[in-house]
């Protein structure tokens, strides 16, 4: 039988008419719904939570009050177990959280009564209170030592804006010269200066104001890169090239490089009349191994 739809018709012609191979092939089978059409049509109903939440982080297990979790309203965990999010279970029945679970009873301790860690686990717990982003616990680890004192060391290195650079440049000059001796250490040249003007010991205390009187084309005979890997500097901040040192080799050791370093003269540069360069030259010595 030939079906005849609306305006279209089908004349007796048997060689017009759709066989029914080709009926059977223009016929198509309803589309599977996908995951987000589903969703669409039969929308997740709120997750329940129990007043009294078993939780595995990371195969580390944990029991506290759903209130506990949700202390904060603008943190991670608010926002977990809020059921607005579908949270998966261990087998036993347990809220899973993938995430090392070792600093999460500091985590639940402030959420419970306001308690910080102690001062050794301090930068810890805070790189886990940045991934819950608990705003309150953030504001009272950055107020006590040792992080207080970091947001100090950092404003000084904001005068800097290249200095995570030059420490990135230290790393690559040192692995490449490392590799092409193939030696357990490298040794490269480092100049870290304060004041951006050249001077000579006995003009040490009119320095301040030859540096002003100096018009810009007479500033620029001054300009010259001293001949080291890196350079650091000049800046304007109480904190000498010492306090700079410093930084520099804790934020080596940071990334578990070895550094020594030590004074190895100045730059003896002429620049112009008796003018000349005295910036510190410090030789940094990499170990690798």
């Amino acid at each position: 039988m030939v079906v005849v739809t609306g305006q279209n018709k089908v004349s007796g012609n048997p060689d017009d008419a759709m066989s029914s191979s080709d009926a059977e092939d223009d016929f198509q089978e309803p589309a599977t719904p996908t995951a987000t059409q589903a969703g669409q049509a039969l929308p997740l109903l709120p997750q329940q939570f129990p007043e009294v939440v078993p939780l595995n982080v990371g195969g580390m297990y944990f029991t506290t009050r759903l209130s506990t979790l949700r202390r904060y309203e603008d943190t991670m965990l608010a926002a977990m177990f809020s059921g607005r999010h579908y949270i998966p279970t261990d087998a036993e029945g347990r809220y899973f959280i993938d995430r090392d679970g070792t600093y999460f009873g500091d985590i639940l301790n402030f959420l419970r009564s306001g308690d910080l860690p102690p001062r050794e686990r301090v930068r810890t717990v805070y790189k886990e209170a940045q991934y819950y982003s608990i705003g309150p616990l953030l504001d009272n680890l950055e107020d006590i030592q040792p992080l207080k004192g970091e947001k100090v060391r950092q404003a000084f290195l904001g005068l800097m804006p290249y200095y995570k650079d030059h420490l990135e440049r230290i790393i690559e000059i040192a692995k490449l010269r490392a590799m092409q001796r193939k030696a357990r250490f490298a040794k490269l040249k480092v100049c870290v200066f304060k004041e951006e003007m050249p001077i000579t010991p006995y003009e040490c205390p009119h320095f301040n104001s030859l540096r002003f009187e100096r018009s810009e084309s007479e500033t620029k005979l001054f300009e010259h890169h001293c001949e080291v890997d890196v350079s650091f500097g000049p800046w304007e901040a109480v904190a000498d090239v010492y306090d700079l040192l410093h930084c520099i080799v804790t934020d080596l050791s940071d990334r578990g490089i070895t550094v020594d370093h030590q004074c190895i003269g100045v730059c003896d540069k002429h620049l112009i009349n008796h003018y000349y360069c005295k910036r510190p030259i410090y030789e940094f010595k990499i170990t690798w191994w």
